[in-house]
């Protein structure tokens, strides 16, 4: 694997190395001990996975406090443009994001210390993601940043009347509201 650090320290993106052939292909998606040698060790403690079609915007997620979560991204199907923001208060890259596009066919990841918000618009006609997370779901502390918050100058690549966006992420809060206090890191 290919590991690359991004312009906002902790930020990775890991690229395996696909062994193709006529009959198909085969990756290692995860390997713990070079993730610790790259990145630093973290106890991933839960899979998900979301299903979604061409345009579908989800985020910017985070959770608060003692529940936040490092993410570990990728896409088995389909192609989508995926967002880290820094929320992380004292960092000399708050309020900066990452964007990249992850897809199956190059099997990129990318990995989302704690303290930043993430997002992803789906490009393709449809999209599985997964990701593996370092701390379970916790309903009580999620938190939503506004997908389009000026201040930050996201390109989703996707014109906003052709998104598809749940009530949650449509009232995100503003950056100006991610207090340390509020986020709890």
């Amino acid at each position: 694997m290919n590991f690359i650090e991004q312009d906002i320290k902790g930020v990775w993106i890991i690229e395996p190395k696909m062994l193709g052939d006529k009959r198909g292909y085969f990756c290692e998606v995860f390997k713990q001990a070079e993730f610790d040698l790259h990145v630093g060790h973290v106890t991933f403690v839960q899979d998900n996975e979301s299903f979604s079609s061409h345009g579908v915007l989800r985020g910017l997620h985070f959770q608060r406090g003692e529940f936040s979560q490092a993410k570990l991204v990728r896409v088995s199907r389909g192609k989508v443009l995926d967002v880290a923001v820094d929320l992380r208060h004292g960092s000399p890259t708050w309020g900066k994001h990452v964007s990249v596009i992850l897809d199956a066919e190059s099997g990129r990841q990318l990995f989302i210390p704690r303290g930043f918000a993430h997002g992803f618009a789906v490009l393709s006609d449809e999209a599985q993601f997964q990701y593996k997370v370092d701390n379970p779901y916790a309903p009580q502390s999620e938190a939503t940043l506004r997908f389009d918050e000026p201040a930050l100058g996201i390109d989703w690549i996707i014109d906003r009347q052709d998104m598809l966006l749940s009530d949650k992420d449509l009232r995100g809060l503003s950056l100006e509201e991610m207090t340390p206090d509020f986020l709890g890191f």
